[in-house]
């Protein structure tokens, strides 16, 4: 009886994990909206498992503050706080300033060799698909707190990194925005090395305040389009057992 519960635990984890990157997903895209309602049931009907690992994908997702829970109706998608997402902005250009400093200001030059070799290369050699520049972004901001040194700020900065992650990467939607980041990422770059770190503090934050404003503008375009198509559609308000979630 003990075998049979323990080969089916890393099951019900690998279908746990799959649901919740399905769902998230769907989030992401705008096929699941802010203010969409469904219950554990209906996510385990679709998906044909049972409600175990659906449940630890919800409660995961609400964790991480993409899902509210009603205990006695349900799930709904936590709808976009902009205000949050700006003071998680403002501390992420904290973290990174203060990252820049302590780059400028080491007593030995810190290596940035891995970022170099992914953002001073030739325009030709620059990749195009978003997703994995996405990724690569969060990779270089991650990259400059890490050669801190300091594990407890990286640790906040991953923290941050997580909570916009949602509407961050719809920056890398628009491939102008993608060259953008490497031309402002190689210069950032460039101004490291030269330990130039008031220039390269500004740098920074413009470069992450134009990212901002553009994922801002994204979104609302984005939410706005798929309302409209939803109600086009007749749909109303989508759910995980209907609609365009289907």
């Amino acid at each position: 009886m003990g075998n049979s519960s323990n080969t089916s635990r890393p099951k019900e984890n690998a279908l746990a994990n799959r649901i919740y990157q399905q769902l998230k997903d769907e989030i992401f895209s705008f096929h699941l909206l802010p203010g969409d309602r469904f219950t554990e049931t209906q996510v385990a009907e679709r998906y044909g498992v049972s409600r175990t690992p659906v449940r630890g994908a919800l409660y995961r997702l609400e964790r991480e503050g993409f899902l509210q829970v009603y205990f006695r109706s349900g799930w709904s998608v936590r709808s976009i706080d902009f205000e949050r997402l700006d003071q998680l902005y403002d501390l992420r250009v904290v973290l990174e300033e203060a990252a820049v400093s302590r780059i400028c200001e080491a007593p030995q030059s810190v290596d940035l060799a891995a970022l170099t070799e992914v953002w001073l290369v030739d325009p030709a050699e620059r990749l195009t698909d978003g997703n994995r520049v996405a990724a690569l972004d969060e990779a270089f901001h991650q990259g400059l707190v890490l050669a801190t040194g300091n594990r407890e700020m990286a640790a906040v900065h991953q923290d941050v990194t997580e909570k916009i992650r949602i509407v961050r990467r719809l920056d890398f939607t628009n491939p102008a925005r993608i060259q953008a980041t490497y031309d402002e990422h190689a210069q950032l770059l460039r101004l490291l090395i030269q330990r130039k770190a008031a220039q390269a503090s500004i740098l920074l934050r413009s470069h992450i305040e134009a990212s901002k404003a553009e994922v801002r503008k994204i979104t609302l375009h984005n939410l706005h389009a798929a309302r409209q198509h939803n109600l086009a559609q007749g749909l109303g308000s989508t759910t995980v057992g209907q609609g365009a979630a289907d």
